[in-house]
């Protein structure tokens, strides 16, 4: 997108601000490079919008203005419906925005594909997320940690995320970092995200999932590599340990969880987790 374009953007976006006073401003303010890129689409796709929009107004008000009844010049012209330079541009310009729009998605759904890995030079992360009723549960295979309703990762590095569900659908989303991801039972999706600035962002479920829906949210840690070791330390020195008796009593349907640690996973945990779904009688 061009920096004239980027202008006319944020202009547009600092003249709606009033209006969206009490919204979050989350996805016009992403802290990552899909978030990033994710927001000059939804511009890109609004400046093409406005091509039709804004002359529409505009000649809304011109015509109240020179057909009024007051004004002698208007002159009554009824056969305008034959004009074929109205009829091109009627049907020409919206079909040219459509053609971009479609051209714009199709480049974008392959560039921002949630399966794609980020190329980076320090390796990525590997986080393994489980939709419960109503909470996250974060499994961290390689440092053998696991979380309830928080996770941490470093900035600058990619965090691949393999995403399930250990009841209902549910939609895994961190709106600063981008691409949110359906979380399916007894099915494996994926997801890559980076974070290009520390903070902590705020996580949640884009799927209604039931009562305590509302509930269901969790926070993105994003600090130093330092940070990051301390982080898995604090979680290595919680007393209890992830394994099928803990996960029972964890699956179990509550509302506000607070934030929990388990000091170890038992190996294969997430794979088993998947293959008891899929092997489940329907």
């Amino acid at each position: 997108m061009t920096t004239k374009h980027s202008s006319l953007a944020w202009g547009l976006l600092g003249a709606l601000a009033p209006l969206l006073a009490g919204c979050d401003a989350a996805l016009i303010d992403p802290k990552g490079d899909i978030g990033v890129q994710e927001r000059s689409l939804i511009v890109s796709a609004i400046l093409w919008m406005l091509v039709v929009v804004i002359p529409v107004f505009a000649m809304t008000a011109l015509f109240v203005w020179r057909y009024r009844a007051s004004n002698p010049r208007a002159r009554y012209e009824p056969g305008w419906h034959k004009d074929f330079r109205i009829e091109a541009a009627v049907w020409g310009v919206p079909a040219v925005i459509v053609v971009a729009l479609g051209i714009a998605t199709w480049q974008s759904t392959h560039e921002l594909d949630p399966s794609r890995p980020i190329a980076a030079d320090a390796p990525p992360i590997e986080i393994q997320v489980v939709a419960l009723d109503w909470k996250w549960l974060f499994i961290y295979p390689k440092e053998n940690v696991a979380s309830v309703n928080e996770l941490a990762f470093p900035v600058g590095v990619p965090v691949s995320f393999s995403v399930t569900s250990g009841s209902v659908m549910n939609a895994f989303f961190i709106p600063r970092l981008g691409s949110q991801i359906y979380a399916m039972s007894g099915m494996r999706t994926r997801l890559h995200l980076i974070a290009d600035a520390p903070g902590v962002y705020p996580g949640m479920s884009s799927q209604y999932s039931g009562r305590g829906f509302s509930h269901m949210r969790f926070k993105a840690r994003v600090g130093s590599r330092a940070d990051f070791d301390a982080w898995i330390a604090h979680a290595r020195a919680a007393p209890a340990a992830l394994d099928a008796g803990s996960f029972a009593a964890l699956a179990a349907p509550s509302e506000d969880h607070p934030v929990a640690y388990y000091r170890a996973v038992t190996p294969g945990f997430f794979e088993t987790l998947i293959d008891e779904f899929r092997g489940a009688p329907h």
